[in-house]
């Protein structure tokens, strides 16, 4: 008996008992799905976290001043102190003593009341310089973000973000050339930013008001040139770590501490990527073995039917043998008859993944990312499920004697 007529013996053998041969690939159907889709879960997250984050800017760096300690000796959380100032940045922003690095923006920030003619709306207000949407990689949808005049001038002018734009303003009238007011002093609303969407520290990038860090410290009285964070980016990806080490070793020496003792705190986006990233890897391989589970029970499901199988056709085997095949070509044929089924198992549950990751998303608004190596590799192992839990029916089968199996009822 030929391969082609070893697989046509075997899809006879598997089509004629249809709804036997559907419950038995039911258990590989869910457990392929049930991967493929676990896994889809876990690279979509992944691919979401990143998208955030590189949307904060891109080769980013996060200077952070360190913690105070008030005169009754309780101490602040990182950030809730003074010690990174503009002359910091400037310190930073210098290409001899920090080469690897491409931009700099300071920033002041806190959260304020902004008031129009008929409503408010307490939103983040940013402090910036004219690198801030460089640094952060923020565009502007419509209107200018504010001149390096300006800046220097302390204008009063505002641009928006997308979200504080909606809450403020509504209705078909554009917000840029409109009136806001921020502790009793009027600005202008010269530009709103385009969306992006993310996130930092619970907080919507999209909701905040951006100001000249000049008018900023006058809005909030502020004659200190403190600042609450540096924005630094790096020439490159490559450059970052370099960047890193420079930033540390300069702010190190011109605030005159150790690192034990360091006043500040450097980030990196590599670093919230990665924690991200642990957690979901984590979620993944636990739902993921769950799912497998079902793979097992599936592949058991295979052993049992085929065994059932075996006993069915006993006097069938002993007839072929009789006339002449041999143990190689009977185990052939139901190696091959499992393999059917697990990789017609394998092929209903990658279509049944496929469609959940079209319909998923917009029932639990979290992105599948289907990977074809992931996918291939289900497939393989459904196959492999088929013929693994088919060697021993299939041996058995091979090991009957003709007369026995002639003889048997």
């Amino acid at each position: 008996m030929n391969w082609i007529e070893t697989l046509r013996t075997a899809w006879d053998a598997v089509r004629s008992h249809r709804l036997r041969s559907i419950l038995t690939m039911l258990g590989i159907v869910i457990g392929i799905a049930s991967v493929i889709l676990t896994v889809g879960l876990g690279q979509g997250a992944q691919d979401k976290v990143k998208d955030q984050i590189s949307a904060l800017g891109s080769n980013l760096l996060i200077v952070s001043p360190g913690s105070s300690t008030s005169s009754s000796g309780v101490r602040g959380g990182f950030g809730s102190a003074s010690t990174l100032t503009l002359q910091d940045a400037d310190a930073i922003g210098d290409a001899t003593a920090v080469p690897d690095v491409a931009a700099v923006a300071p920033v002041t920030s806190s959260n304020t009341e902004v008031d129009t003619t008929s409503t408010n709306w307490t939103t983040s207000l940013v402090g910036a310089t004219t690198a801030w949407p460089d640094v952060r990689k923020r565009t502007v949808s419509s209107g200018r973000f504010f001149t390096a005049k300006e800046v220097e001038s302390g204008a009063k002018v505002v641009v928006l973000g997308p979200d504080t734009a909606s809450e403020l303003f509504s209705g078909p009238v554009s917000p840029v050339g409109q009136t806001v007011t921020v502790g009793g002093t009027q600005l202008t609303v010269i530009g709103v930013l385009a969306s992006t969407g993310s996130s930092s520290s619970g907080s919507s990038e999209d909701d905040t008001a951006i100001t000249p860090i000049s008018t900023a410290k006058a809005l909030t009285g502020s004659t200190s040139s403190s600042v609450s964070t540096i924005y630094v980016e790096a020439r490159s990806d490559a450059a970052l770590s370099p960047a890193y080490q420079e930033i540390n070793a300069l702010l190190l020496n011109l605030h005159g501490v150790t690192a034990d003792s360091a006043d500040f705190s450097i980030s990196s986006q590599d670093s919230l990527v990665e924690t991200a990233n642990a957690t979901n890897k984590t979620l993944t391989v636990l739902l993921g073995g769950i799912a497998a589970i079902s793979l097992l029970v599936g592949g058991i499901g295979v052993m049992n039917i085929m065994l059932v199988s075996v006993t069915e056709r006993i006097r069938e085997i002993g007839l072929r043998k009789a006339l002449g095949a041999t143990p190689r070509v009977i185990r052939r044929q139901f190696l091959v008859e499992a393999s059917l089924l697990g990789f017609a198992g394998g092929v209903v549950g990658i279509l049944i993944a496929a469609a959940g990751a079209q319909f998923l998303p917009g029932l639990i608004d979290q992105p599948v990312s289907l990977s074809v190596a992931a996918t291939l590799a289900a497939l393989g192992t459904a196959l492999a499920l088929g013929i693994g839990f088919g060697v021993y029916p299939a041996s058995r089968a091979a090991r009957l004697t003709p007369i026995d199996a002639l003889r048997s009822e």
